[in-house]
């Protein structure tokens, strides 16, 4: 095998990419690490990643009447007339539990009745011009490039990328949910699954230095059939433990021995907690019924709500779940097909956080979302381009609710603005006000990171005042 190629493949294996190298294989996990004392109580972050860059300002839009108009106008007018803008009439009203400094109100999407019945309860927020940011960034700055930019602002992969790993301008191979997973490794206990599970396919946010996710499918994890424990099943079944129990004399066949040998323990292991005698209860909120069909973003997020009801089978005190949802590359036909997306994260959001309750354990659980970017305020005709800054939502029991976090970005009709300010680098691409790096470093911090740990979850941290964004508690 040649050197550099047998290296990289060592050092993926170590460090959580063997999944990659054996075409994502389903079931990738790593024990945890011991020593350290375990952390108190229990808690679990989800992220809801939403694939294509979500057009935010269709979802969070200013009310009152002053900013709406600017901001339809600068949409080509109002859904109604044929132009982006969602109709006035048509937004759901929010109850700011902290007045925006400007007397600006605010909205939510029509489709969005859960999210707002969320925020209007205290329960959910939003975060406002957010997304990958190295340093604090003013509009002369930008153009002069005069300061740090994180590479490829307005591309998909990139931008998935910045989101998932905080990386900078610097290569990363880790997620800033691995690196959770690794500072907290000696404080895990003796959690016999790993701390981070995704049931939407492998991906870098989970992937740490030393630490391995797990993946499964959305509605639990990928068994291997045709084995039992009797007869031919049986048989079958130490036949192929003899395979992966054998000595190989290449690297990936070993490798692709433990992966296959996690997998099988990792599998036996959740589905006896995920279906036990009795069984668990079903959730009204997520239930298991075909009458009552679900988004497949509610799917996986009941399957998310599961976990967490095995929580003490599985001795879990820390998890973080990744679940997506995508279609939201809206160049096109936007009009048509925003309201079913937005719907879908809406519902899904509500139903999951109803069955935390319903469980007992809302005020450990906070969910979140990350897109690829924000959008562009103006149109193209018929949908919008690709952006920078977005704006993100929070949920679940520990969230200071009601609250709209940062400053929704100023608005603008060519080259009149709605108030004095430089946000809009041209089109309506905003440069963010906050940084994805602040965002992940409030939720690390609520998690059990310590401060001092914070600059290996969010490399950029240092470079803002505001370490934590305050929107937890």
């Amino acid at each position: 095998m040649d050197s550099i190629t047998r290296r990289k493949f060592l050092r993926a294996a170590a460090a959580g990419g063997t999944a990659y190298a054996m075409a994502h294989t389903p079931g990738v996990s790593f024990a945890q690490m011991a020593g350290g004392g375990a952390l108190p109580g229990y808690k679990a972050l989800v992220c809801i990643f939403l694939f294509g860059g979500n057009d935010s300002w269709n979802a969070l839009v200013p009310h009152s009447q002053a900013e709406y108009d600017v901001y339809a106008a600068t949409r080509g007018g109002s859904q109604s007339t044929g132009g982006l803008a969602v109709d006035r009439s048509a937004l759901l009203p929010l109850n700011l539990a902290t007045a925006d400094p400007r007397g600006w109100q605010y909205g939510l999407h029509p489709a969005m009745t859960g999210l707002a019945s969320l925020f209007n309860a205290g329960r959910a927020a939003a975060v406002a011009n957010i997304a990958p940011l190295i340093r604090p960034t003013t509009l002369e700055q930008y153009r002069n490039k005069s300061v740090e930019l994180p590479p490829q602002i307005f591309s998909h992969n990139d931008q998935q990328d910045q989101w998932l790993s905080l990386r900078g301008q610097s290569p990363s191979k880790s997620g800033w949910a691995g690196r959770i997973a690794d500072v907290l490794a000696g404080n895990l206990g003796a959690q016999q699954t790993p701390m981070n599970i995704s049931l939407a396919g492998q991906t870098l946010f989970q992937t740490g230095e030393q630490s391995i996710p797990y993946t499964m499918g959305s509605g639990g994890p990928v068994t291997f059939s045709g084995f039992g424990n009797t007869g031919q099943a049986l048989a079958r079944r130490t036949a192929f433990a003899n395979v992966l129990n054998a000595s190989y004399s290449s690297v990936y066949a070993r490798g692709y021995a433990t992966v296959q040998k996690r997998a099988l323990q990792q599998a036996e292991n959740i589905n006896s907690a995920l279906n036990p005698t009795p069984p668990l209860p079903d959730l009204v909120a997520l239930p298991n019924n075909p009458a009552t069909p679900l988004s497949g973003l509610a799917t996986q997020l009941r399957t998310v709500a599961k976990m967490i009801a095995a929580r003490d089978a599985l001795d879990m005190s820390r998890q973080v779940f990744f679940v997506s949802t995508g279609g939201f590359d809206t160049h096109d036909d936007q009009n048509e097909n925003q309201p079913g997306l937005l719907g879908v994260v809406s519902d899904a959001m509500k139903r999951f956080y109803d069955a935390t309750v319903e469980l007992g354990i809302a005020q450990n659980v906070v969910t979140f979302t990350q897109s690829d970017f924000g959008r562009t305020l103006t149109s193209n005709g018929d949908g919008t381009d690709h952006a920078w800054g977005g704006v993100q939502f929070v949920a679940g029991g520990p969230v200071q609710g009601g609250r709209i976090v940062g400053t929704y970005p100023l608005l603008k009709v060519g080259a009149i603005r709605a108030t004095d300010g430089a946000d809009d680098v041209g089109a309506g691409r905003f440069i963010p006000t906050l940084s994805s790096d602040q965002y992940a470093a409030t939720l690390a911090r609520w998690f059990g990171v310590s401060d001092g740990n914070l600059v290996r979850i969010a490399p950029a941290i240092n470079n803002f005042s505001q370490r934590d964004l305050g929107f937890l508690v």
